[in-house]
């Protein structure tokens, strides 16, 4: 009966294609990084992050919430699809070409002498043209609740990105450069694909009418809030490249990896529940909170024990990656209850987006950033990749606690407004 109820529940479906597809990029991933770790060493690897990790934090920008945007209107007219389609790859291109230049030029400052300056010029284009127009390839067909081709194309960069790593291993002995190299023809492969793949199965893009203000305000919000999330993400990696030593970075950034892959279950279902925060949001606040209210209790109770595999399992880490990352270990049981602060507010921070409120979101996330920032230049240069980790604690932990106020204070006006009527 239960499996029964389970296969005819379009969000369950919908979450299980997006659980395949995210967890067929956990063995390439796992994979991936044990090859990058043992390859490149611990102080490789750290350059290596330090530049992606800076990418990253530029990426969201790159689209300027274009993307989320389509998913927003196609969720609710289909019909609307090719003019947003067609809005969406004007943005990104544009932006993306602008972020990539201003992120070499931002990595003079930012990052230490010892990285290649081309080495931020390739990751930069793969991660903010082709990754990003491969993303909202991704997002058109999540509008359309079409999974099975949204789970394919996250797929996809992973498993050209792994195939192109063997291929240059089998080669030869790989330097952060050669990387560089091979990261941006695998990913503009995807690229390819992707785009491609939209055009055949949704439709061509349109280009007419002129983007209104209010979409470029909206699509602001949700383009500096996901480069926030970004920011108290990645921030950390980034700066102690500069702060700290490479090393440091490296060791901090295996942690933080493994943190991010036992994360996958939880995003599959954040990925496949997404549009219906939408569909919620007809309903106000009092919709989208009910939706969190589902979904909250099995993603907290997998997001505990994950928490707590991570933390016993931490000492298998030098065994894995090799006697470079021994600190590792300490560093992965620091971080071991991240993946369940990370479930305390990434769904009520949903259910915001739903019912309208991107912008108040927004400032939530803004403000913890810039919270993480802070932290980070107080701690790292006294207590490296330790300084990095109570950072990343105390900003998921206070976006948590503010998101929810945030949440507390719309259910409730929204409810004294209805009264009032």
């Amino acid at each position: 009966m239960f499996w029964n109820k389970l296969r005819k529940s379009e969000l369950s479906r919908d979450t299980m294609w997006m659980l395949l597809g995210h967890g067929a990029q956990l063995p390439i991933r796992a994979v991936y990084f044990v090859l990058i770790a043992r390859s490149l060493g611990a102080q490789g690897y750290g350059a290596f992050i330090g530049v992606t990790s800076l990418a990253t934090m530029m990426a969201p920008f790159a689209s300027m919430g274009s993307g989320n945007i389509l998913i927003k209107h196609v969720a609710s007219d289909r019909s609307e699809f090719a003019r947003f389609w067609g809005r969406t790859i004007l943005l990104t291109w544009s932006s993306g070409v602008i972020l990539t230049i201003a992120t070499a030029v931002l990595s003079l400052f930012i990052l230490p002498p010892t990285i290649p300056f081309l080495l931020v010029v390739t990751v930069a284009i793969a991660d903010l043209l082709f990754l990003s127009m491969l993303n909202v390839s991704a997002q058109a067909f999540q509008g359309f609740q079409r999974m099975t081709m949204t789970s394919f194309l996250l797929v996809l960069p992973n498993a050209t990105r792994l195939l192109a790593l063997v291929v240059l291993i089998a080669i030869k002995k790989p330097t952060p450069m050669d990387l560089g190299y091979v990261y941006l023809v695998s990913t503009g492969i995807a690229f390819l694909a992707g785009v491609y793949l939209v055009g055949r199965e949704l439709g061509k893009a349109a280009y007419r009418g002129r983007i209104l203000d209010a979409e470029v305000r909206e699509g602001l919000y949700f383009s500096v809030a996901l480069c926030s999330q970004s920011i108290f993400n990645d921030i950390d990696k980034t700066m102690l490249t500069r702060l700290s030593t490479l090393q440091a970075a490296g060791i901090y950034a295996a942690a933080y990896r493994l943190i991010d892959v036992a994360f996958i279950p939880i995003r599959s279902l954040i990925s496949a529940s997404y549009a219906r925060f939408f569909q919620s949001g007809a309903q106000g606040m009092r919709g989208t909170v009910a939706l969190v209210g589902k979904l909250l209790p099995v993603a907290a109770g997998y997001a505990l024990a994950a928490s707590l595999v991570l933390f016993v399992s931490a000492p298998l880490l030098p065994l894995v990656f090799g006697r470079d990352f021994a600190e590792a270990t300490d560093a992965l049981r620091w971080l071991a209850l991240l993946p369940l602060l990370k479930v305390l507010h990434y769904f009520p921070a949903n259910a915001l987006t739903g019912a309208g409120f991107q912008g108040l979101r927004t400032a939530c996330l803004v403000t913890t950033a810039l919270f993480n920032v802070a932290l980070n230049l107080w701690l790292v240069p006294t207590y490296s990749w330790k300084g990095s980790a109570c950072a990343s604690l105390a900003s998921d932990g206070l976006y948590a606690v503010i998101i929810w106020v945030a949440v507390l204070w719309k259910l409730r006006t929204c409810a004294c407004a209805v009264a009032d009527q």
